[in-house]
């Protein structure tokens, strides 16, 4: 009876978990086709896109990168780049890596940037992108 409770207990954690996945792959997509429309909109409006950088953790310096687009929040940690891919601009950075630059990698988008943080840190994308182009979901390129 012990091993059917287990067995059990480890088949609802298992579908739990795949819950959580697919909600969390529902959010992705959600955001990344947000951002998506917003860099087209973007485009459409001529919202001059910048260079991003990557903040060393706990402010030790900057690295260049070789991606162009718009920072997400106004501490420049989140940026989307003009292919529509989200960056996390932060990372332990060495010396080596603020002469030549670095290259960061795309992450999932998530719906609101910050979450999880402290209390006031957490902004929700479409705040966000609005920040940067008032009106952009009515726009059509």
């Amino acid at each position: 009876m012990a091993d059917d409770w287990a067995t059990q207990r480890g088949e609802a954690v298992r579908v739990q978990a795949e819950r959580l996945h697919a909600r969390q792959d529902a959010e992705h997509a959600r955001a990344s086709a947000l951002l998506q429309q917003f860099v087209a909109a973007a485009v459409a409006a001529g919202l001059a896109p910048e260079e991003l950088q990557v903040r060393g953790y706990g402010g030790r310096g900057v690295a260049r990168t070789p991606l162009r687009g718009w920072y997400l929040r106004v501490d420049r940690t989140a940026g989307v780049s003009t292919d529509g891919d989200f960056y996390v601009l932060t990372a332990p950075l060495s010396l080596l890596d603020r002469v030549r630059g670095v290259r960061p990698l795309p992450k999932k988008p998530p719906m609101i940037l910050g979450a999880g943080g402290k209390d006031g840190d957490s902004v929700e994308l479409v705040d966000a992108l609005e920040r940067l182009l008032p009106g952009w979901r009515s726009r059509r390129p």
